[in-house]
């Protein structure tokens, strides 16, 4: 008895018939089944004559044309790889031999025992292969060849002598085997659809994780339902970070020490900005940038970033190795007030902010101390009542000149 393995390894040799590397994979699959389909068909049609002209019936040679016509066909397919070519034959091939080689010589739909049926297969194939409009046209074909050969022969045809017991056979076999054969196609192309579709459903959800980790949610969404974002916000809070004298640091590492370096600082700044629900917007060199407020308006933007910041600094002292020779600290500004949010650009984009509170909240973090956190007067004010803080004095700031500052050191007792 022959084992499954050699069932699949016929399988895959008929797939092969035709293939070229240069395939999709759609095209692949395409080229697979309508071979199956062909090869399927060959060995019920040289039943089908044989049968005919075992009873003395010479309608019987028309099953061998359709079986010299397909497997020729498909003997130049393997040569040409003319996919177009191979389909538009089978196609003519299957429409044609059973109704008009069958059908109308034996004398109509009854007489033929309904052999005509078999050229349901072309609409179907050309469904399965060819754009519904071009299926149509198959369709409308399989019905006018179907009706012109079985009223041809009942008027232009006598009966064939043939045994009622046969005709009534040939009956049950054609509906059977046709549609057995349809069956099995639409199954075979039902299993590749739904492969297909899972496949696809896997790749919109990496899509769609791909999108979330470089834009918020709601922007998202409001992306891919082809709105423009663009949004003012009242009040916000801005956050910027940036690891000191990291240039030398740098230079004093290999590669994958500096990359590792970041990658390290950096996720873990990532687990703190989930945690408390604020919006990573973007990472530029060794400065990360954080915004709360924004793309969702929260009353306590100013606390979340103050509390992010805090925890920041530990981070940073705990991604070197203790055993380390270099130190490591961060400068950090943070800057209250009104944004402009939006998305720019159609390649490489992302969620960006603009406004005076980001620009001071940039001048916190560059003219900061390092190892502390750096804060505006709109900030302090926000936070004054829950969280301790040091006057700085006045900075001189670009652009704004002398502005008062302060420091902020830590929630006041009995705060959270």
């Amino acid at each position: 008895m022959a084992r499954p393995g050699w069932f699949a390894g016929r399988a895959a040799a008929l797939a092969r018939i035709g293939a070229d590397p240069r395939d999709g994979h759609e095209l692949r699959q395409k080229k697979a089944l309508l071979v199956t389909l062909a090869v399927l068909i060959l060995p019920i049609s040289a039943l089908w004559g044989v049968l005919y002209l075992s009873l003395g019936s010479w309608v019987g040679v028309s099953p061998f044309v359709y079986f010299a016509i397909s497997l020729g066909s498909l003997v130049v397919f393997a040569r040409t790889r003319r996919f177009d070519v191979l389909l538009v034959t089978q196609l003519l091939d299957i429409i044609l031999m059973p109704t008009a080689g069958g059908q109308m010589l034996v004398g109509g739909f009854l007489p033929s025992g309904g052999v005509g049926l078999w050229g349901i297969l072309a609409p179907l194939g050309a469904l399965i292969f060819l754009e519904v409009r071009q299926a149509v046209r198959w369709f409308v074909a399989f019905l006018a060849v179907f009706l012109v050969t079985g009223i041809a022969g009942e008027v232009l045809f006598s009966n064939a002598d043939l045994p009622v017991w046969f005709t009534s056979t040939m009956l049950a076999a054609n509906v059977v085997g046709a549609g057995s054969v349809a069956f099995t196609v639409l199954a075979v192309f039902g299993h590749q659809r739904n492969v297909a579709l899972e496949a696809l459903r896997v790749e919109q959800e990496k899509s769609e994780a791909l999108l979330l980790n470089v834009l918020p949610e709601p922007v998202a969404a409001r992306l891919k339902a082809g709105q423009t974002v663009a949004d003012h916000f009242g009040a916000a809070s801005i956050l910027f970070a940036d690891v000191v004298d990291f240039t030398p640091l740098s230079s004093r590492l290999d590669a994958r020490e500096v990359v590792g370096l970041l990658d390290r600082l950096f996720t873990s700044f990532d687990e703190l900005v989930d945690r408390y629900g604020v919006e990573k917007i973007k990472t530029i060199g060794d400065c990360y940038m954080v915004a709360a407020g924004v793309p969702r308006e929260r009353p306590d933007h100013a606390h979340a970033l103050a509390g992010l910041a805090l925890e920041m600094s530990g981070c940073a002292r705990g991604c070197l190795p203790t055993d380390s020779e270099h130190d490591l600290s961060l400068r950090i500004g943070i800057s209250s007030g009104p944004v402009v949010a939006g998305v720019i650009g159609r390649r490489r984009f992302l969620y960006d902010l603009w406004g005076d509170t980001v620009n001071m909240a940039s001048r916190m973090e560059s003219h900061g101390i390092p190892g502390e956190i750096q804060i505006t007067r709109a900030t302090w004010e926000l936070l004054r009542d829950d969280f301790e803080t040091h006057p700085l004095g006045f900075a001189d700031v670009k652009g704004k000149g002398a502005v008062e500052t302060w420091r902020l050191v830590g929630p006041r007792n009995g705060r959270p």
